[in-house]
């Protein structure tokens, strides 16, 4: 198999690329050039957002499938799609579930509405607008049987540059008193970039089309199973202080932002992001490891680069500040 993969060097794109290189595939990667691809990696250079950008791929090369992985203005996705329709098999967009309509229902599936106004040609504006509009504009060129959709979900794993998971491994290793969102049990959905990687593309190899759900199922862990996993892999002595949601949210607390990957049960928001139908990506080979390796392999990773994930210029930073925390728990900043 030849692959395109437009990024190919952050979280994500480079899981794709490791694990098509690993299947001994033909890997080119298609870049501003800000960070080298895997060894083993083809690499052409441009910027997508700039005059001729896409020069380095208008050569008339041909690839088996495409993998884009886009975040921002649509407009980048249409341009790039038609610059490659009759010269690749198959455009697989890496999307988010964030395009369906807001409130989503739980268990919502790949027939639920989607977000409206976005546009294959549009500029930068809101991300479940840009997501779709990315879309649309995959379809545009490549028709709904060229055209892979992958909606993920929360993505965690090894090159994290959203912060959610390094940050709790760093929190924890600190030591002390954390202040660990409640319920212990609370059912946790999430995706490894790698087994998202792995079942894109297997989608490639089967020759799928559509629009596909990909997160891991929900319950695959549980908050307490995930910090307890960062304790115990970090070598921590930390104390986890397990607080009701309900003590959280009157603190002024926000989730998801300043507690990572924790959501409130019974919530709007849980029920969009931790209640996804994926019944149809289990259906075509996905397959989630044990959550136990997600983090030891993302503070492995962590150790690697000397503690300090890169961040997205894109993204809001996340975590919690430590004088919130020692409010909230009781105790003195950084102290027991």
């Amino acid at each position: 198999m030849r692959l395109l993969v437009l990024g190919g060097t952050e979280f994500v794109g480079r899981a794709v690329v490791e694990a098509a290189l690993g299947r001994g595939w033909e890997v080119t990667v298609f870049n501003r050039g800000h960070r080298e691809p895997p060894p083993g990696a083809t690499s052409l250079r441009g910027d997508r957002t700039a005059p001729e950008g896409l020069a380095a791929l208008a050569d008339g090369t041909e690839w088996d499938a495409v993998v884009d992985t886009w975040s921002a203005a649509p407009r980048a996705v249409r341009d790039t799609a038609r610059l490659l329709r009759g010269r690749v098999g198959r455009y697989v967009y890496v999307s988010s579930c964030s395009v369906y309509e807001w409130p989503r229902r739980a268990g919502h599936d790949e027939d639920t509405a989607v977000v409206t106004g976005a546009a294959a040609d549009a500029e930068q504006t809101e991300y479940a607008q840009d997501k779709r509009g990315g879309e649309l504009a995959a379809v545009e060129s490549f028709g709904p049987d060229g055209s892979v959709l992958v909606r993920a979900g929360q993505i965690l794993g090894p090159y994290e540059n959203v912060g959610r998971l390094p940050w709790w491994l760093n929190r924890i290793a600190r030591g002390g008193p954390v202040l660990a969102p409640g319920p212990r049990d609370l059912a946790l959905q999430y995706v490894d970039a790698r087994d998202l990687a792995e079942w894109t593309l297997g989608a490639v190899e089967r020759g799928l089309s559509g629009p596909y759900n990909l997160v891991g199922p929900t319950g695959h862990t549980t908050m307490g199973e995930l910090l307890d996993t960062c304790r115990r892999v970090t070598g921590s002595d930390a104390e986890l202080r397990w607080t009701a949601p309900e003590s959280i949210l009157a603190a002024g607390i926000e989730p998801w932002m300043q507690l990572p990957v924790w959501l409130p049960p019974d919530s709007e928001l849980y029920d969009c992001m931790y209640q996804v139908d994926i019944s149809r990506a289990l259906a075509t080979g996905l397959v989630c490891r044990p959550a136990e390796e997600t983090v030891a392999d993302t503070w492995r990773w962590l150790e690697e680069i000397g503690g300090v994930a890169p961040a997205r210029e894109d993204r809001p930073a996340v975590g919690l500040d430590p004088v919130v925390e020692a409010r909230v728990l009781g105790v003195p900043v950084g102290g027991s």
